[in-house]
């Protein structure tokens, strides 16, 4: 497994990166059976160390985890519990969706773009309808089933996923509701 591991800000030693190399590829190793690369990020929020973990598997999908705590080994300890958790909670259905799949997640390209919000509440007409884009960036859509994308949703921790239905041209969507069920949009 690659690893990537760095600091925005602030400077990770030798000692840290051996340590998070070590604990995580026996956490990933665990519960995961072919995980391709991670990627750790540390940095400080006030007077907290926050430690940002990225695990991609092999079967395409994507686990996250994030932790706050004011030393460093303790915000990467915290964040390492949180991504063994959600690895052991979705270690069967892994699996499961594993056996089904012969061959890797297909991806797409897409564009991603980020709109500047109107917080100007003025009552006068704009100059153009066109919205402001703040950044533009390259994204990938995933082809999964409808359990797979659920799945990678609440492995990601992301409000909504979209995706393409295997089998089928369309995009489609699943999110979470506001009342704590998956919402699935299928043109």
């Amino acid at each position: 497994m690659r690893y990537q591991i760095s600091g925005k800000q602030i400077d990770i030693g030798e000692a840290l990166q051996t340590h998070v190399q070590t604990e995580l590829g026996e956490v990933v190793k665990k519960y995961a059976e072919r995980p391709t690369d991670a990627s750790i990020v540390f940095s400080r929020s006030a007077h907290e160390y926050v430690c940002e973990t990225t695990v991609h598997l092999s079967t395409g999908l994507t686990a996250q985890a994030k932790a706050h705590a004011t030393e460093i080994y303790a915000a990467f300890q915290g964040c390492s519990d949180k991504m063994e958790k959600q690895l052991r909670r979705y270690k069967r259905r892994l699996k499961d969706h594993h056996k089904d799949r012969s061959e890797p997640v297909e991806l797409f390209g897409a564009s991603s773009y980020i709109l500047a919000s109107d917080e100007s509440h003025s009552e006068a007409e704009p100059d153009t309808l066109q919205p402001v884009i703040v950044a533009e960036m390259e994204t990938k859509i995933p082809s999964l089933s409808v359990g797979e994308a659920v799945m990678q949703m609440e492995l990601a921790g992301a409000p909504v996923l979209v995706f393409r239905k295997e089998g089928k041209d369309g995009l489609n969507v699943v999110y979470r509701r506001e009342d704590g069920n998956i919402g699935w949009i299928d043109p």
